[in-house]
This record gives structure tokens, C-alpha cells and sequence, in this order.
């Protein structure tokens, strides 16, 4: 019965329209990242970057390399676009994606993360069987149709994205509006929208918004009586956040997933009048079945199982941030830091403060000053660079950290050596002290 359900053929059209918008948005957001300047801000002008913890040896080209690097990345990304080599290309995206995201983390962003994911998911999708000059050279991959497994991929792990990003917002200084308030104060001076976004309405609105239409947009999607409304809901969201948060091609990417919830004639007619409408029938079942079943099982199986980690580690996840990355954890906290890093020469006991600005950038500075992994990692650094010197040195941190608004508390024990210590991935750290975030 799952066979029949999972390898039942349907039409392709929405993988294949999605495939050439990924594309371009692919292309644009590589291409974009050179010229806006983010590739110079976040790879080329910093001295190292803090790459995820396990991957310190991936770290930008030196010299002019990492522009060409976004270059090659948006050569492949056009690749998907135009189905040319498609799976050479988005492999070849994937990887260079993967490695970029993994070299650096002071500019997370859980959209980066959902972008990594989409296109290792689009690696093992036919997307180039139609409107592809693969296509167009082998007429023998040409085809109307897709299993049914291709379009439930994108729909799970999209339910996964917005549940968890809906439930996360229960905390009281989401529901009370203080984060969204925060948020919008750094608005203040945006043209006309500006002064509306300190309305306390307003705040109760995003906040409420947010909530509902993070748990509800993919079922009101897949319900055909609501799905047209959710859409035009869908846009209003969407491009509320691209003007407001300006955080790219995300928003409109969230649109182009719209493809997967619509009938097949309706995308047809819209975008690919030339083809022929497949009608649903065929069960074809792969020769590798088997392994694509267990493939895509586990990797479920560890996207439900990521955002739940922080309940099994000791204190507030909103503190620690242990747990936080890789759970879907959109913009639900405002936190500030003051933090001062302190070496002593171990044999002689002498002691000075380090000039973070010597070493980080100031976004570098500011997960230095609020992130524990990005603090360990940097005590790990100074280490290192002291021990070449012929220095074996201890650093202690002294940071205090305030969590939407409160007062500063201080969040390490001064009295700990962060260069001594292993870092505990997935068991809190007992050199973060105790939060205490009732008081505001």
C-alpha cells in the first residue's frame, strides 16, 4: 500500500518550475553575495571565521578565492536552472554550499540551513526531465510525470520548518509581544512603514501572526476549500519579511514551494502551456527502492529529532543557546553581550586582556561576546596561536549577557580555563552559569 501510495506517477510540473526558480534564486543569491558585499564582510575580511565546531579546517580561499568560489556557485546554480548537467550541477551546488554554510557561523541564518538541506533533497529529484536542455539532448530522460514521493518530500519537510518554528514561539516574552517590540525598534526609521511598526497592535498582530501562520499555512495549503486564501496569506507574510528583514531570496523561495500544494493543470496552464498534462496512474517501483526508502527515513528521523535536543540538555536554550542551531529557531530573542577574554602565561603567571578587535570583525565580536561555542572555539584559538609562540596560556572569559531587554547577567564562570576544557555537544556546559530569565 505505501509503494503503491509513495511510487504512484503524478504530473511533474510543479518539480519542474520549482527547479528553474531554485535555480535562479540560487544564482541570484551567489551572485548577490559578491556584489552586495557579503562575501567580502563575512569570508574575505576577517582574519579566520568560526566554522561549526568539527569542520574547523574548512576556511575561506585565501587572496581573491572565495569570490570565485560564489562565481563557480552560481555557474552551477544556473546549471540547475537551465537543467543543463543537472545532476553534476546541483551536486556541484550542494557541495559548495554545504562548505560555506559549514566555514563560518557568525552570520547563521536558519535559511542558509533550509537552504543546504533543499538542495541536497533536489539532488535525488528528476527535475531535469522536462524544459532542460538535458532534456532537450537525450530525448530518452524526457518525461511528464513524477513519483508521488517527490512532492511529499518538500511538503514534510516544510511541516517540519513551520511546526517547530511555530511551537518555539510559546515562551512568554514572544506571546507578551517584548521580542517582537525589540525587533521593531530597529525599524523606527524605515519610509512609511516605519512609525506603524511601533504600534502596539502591530506587535500583537506579528506576534499572534506568526504563531498561527507558522502552524497552520502547510495544512491550510494542502485543504483545497482554504489554499488559494493561505496563499495570498502566504504572499502578505512573505514579502512583509523581504521588505522588513531584508533577508534575501528566503521569502520568495517560501512562495515557490506554494507549486507543490496546487493542482497540476493549475501550474501547467500558468507556466508550461506546451506540455502535455499527465494523468495519474502508473506505479513504478525503482530498483533501488529499498535504499531510497531508508535514506529518506533516516534523514527524517534526524529532522524531527534536531529541534527536540535542547529539552534533554539543563537550562534555558534561550540562554545557553545550546541546542538552538539546526532547530528552527527564527528570530525569537534579542541578546546583547559584554564579554572580555583574558590570558595568563601558566608558567609565569602574567595576565592581559586580549583586544578582540586585533583578532574578529565586529559581527565576529558580537558571537564572541554571546555565543559559548563561539567562545570556546575562540579560546581554543588564542591557545593555539600562544603555543606557537612557545606560550602555554589559560583564558578565562568574563561575559554578561542581557536576553531581550533585561538586565546583564553575568553568563561565564570567570574562573574556568575555556582553552582546557572539551566542548560538550550535546550536554550542557558547566562553565554557563544558571539563567535566570523571569525578571525582566
Amino acid at each position: 500500500m505505501i509503494n503503491k501510495w509513495l511510487f504512484k506517477h503524478i504530473d511533474n510540473s510543479a518539480l519542474i518550475v520549482f527547479r528553474i526558480i531554485f535555480g535562479l534564486l540560487c544564482f541570484l543569491e551567489s551572485v548577490g553575495a559578491i556584489f552586495t558585499g557579503w562575501v567580502t564582510k563575512t569570508l574575505v575580511e576577517p582574519k579566520f571565521t568560526f566554522s561549526f565546531i568539527g569542520f574547523e579546517w574548512l576556511q575561506p580561499l585565501p587572496g581573491n578565492g572565495m569570490y570565485f568560489y560564489y562565481a563557480i556557485m552560481g555557474a552551477f546554480a544556473l546549471g540547475v536552472m537551465l537543467g543543463y548537467k543537472y545532476r553534476f550541477s546541483i551536486i556541484g551546488f550542494t557541495l559548495l554550499w554545504a562548505a560555506t554554510y559549514l566555514m563560518q557561523k557568525s552570520s547563521y541564518n536558519n535559511h542558509y540551513y533550509l537552504l543546504m538541506l533543499l538542495s541536497s533533497i533536489m539532488v535525488f529529484m528528476p527535475a531535469n526531465t522536462y524544459a532542460s536542455i538535458d532534456a532537450h539532448q537525450n530525448s530518452s530522460i524526457k518525461s511528464f510525470s513524477m513519483p508521488q514521493w517527490c512532492k511529499w518530500v518538500f511538503v514534510l519537510q516544510l511541516l517540519i520548518v513551520y511546526t517547530y518554528a511555530s511551537v518555539a514561539k510559546f515562551y512568554p516574552d514572544w506571546i507578551d509581544t517584548t521580542v517582537i517590540e525589540l525587533l521593531m525598534k530597529g525599524k523606527k526609521n524605515y519610509v512609511l512603514v516605519g512609525e506603524i511598526l511601533q504600534q502596539k497592535v502591530v506587535h500583537y498582530f506579528l506576534a499572534y501572526g506568526g504563531i498561527l501562520f507558522d502552524g497552520l499555512i502547510i495544512p491550510l495549503l494542502l485543504y483545497k476549500p482554504t489554499r488559494k486564501y493561505m496563499f495570498f496569506i502566504s504572499m502578505f507574510f512573505h514579502l512583509f519579511n523581504s521588505i522588513v528583514f531584508q533577508i534575501g531570496i528566503f521569502p520568495f523561495l517560501s512562495l515557490a514551494f506554494s507549486l507543490f500544494f496546487f493542482e497540476a493543470e493549475t501550474i501547467r496552464n500558468i507556466f508550461l502551456k506546451q506540455k502535455p498534462l499527465y494523468r495519474e496512474g502508473a506505479v513504478i517501483l525503482p530498483s533501488k527502492k529499498t535504499v531510497l526508502l531508508a535514506l529518506f527515513s533516516v534523514y527524517f528521523i534526524i529532522q524531527i529529532a534536531l529541534p527536540l535536543r535542547h529539552h534533554f540538555i539543563e537550562d534555558n536554550v534561550l540562554w545557553t543557546e545550546e541546542g538552538h542551531r539546526l532547530s528552527w529557531r527564527m528570530m525569537l530573542r534579542v541578546k546583547h553581550g559584554s564579554t572580555s577574554y583574558t590570558v595568563e602565561n601558566k608558567k609565569t603567571g602574567n595576565r592581559a586582556v586580549i583586544n578582540l578587535n586585533h583578532y574578529l570583525t565586529a559581527k565576529q565580536k558580537r558571537s564572541a561576546s554571546t555565543k559559548p561555542d563561539v567562545m570556546w572555539q575562540f579560546a581554543q584559538r588564542l591557545k593555539q596561536e600562544y603555543q606557537a609562540k612557545g606560550e602555554d596560556i589559560a583564558v578565562y572569559v568574563n561575559s554578561k549577557v542581557s536576553i531581550n531587554g533585561r538586565k546583564y547577567k553575568l553568563f561565564t564562570d570567570r574562573k574556568v580555563d575555556l582553552a582546557s576544557i572539551e566542548w560538550r555537544a550535546l550536554a550542557h556546559s558547566d562553565w554557563i552559569l544558571t539563567s535566570d530569565l523571569e525578571a525582566k
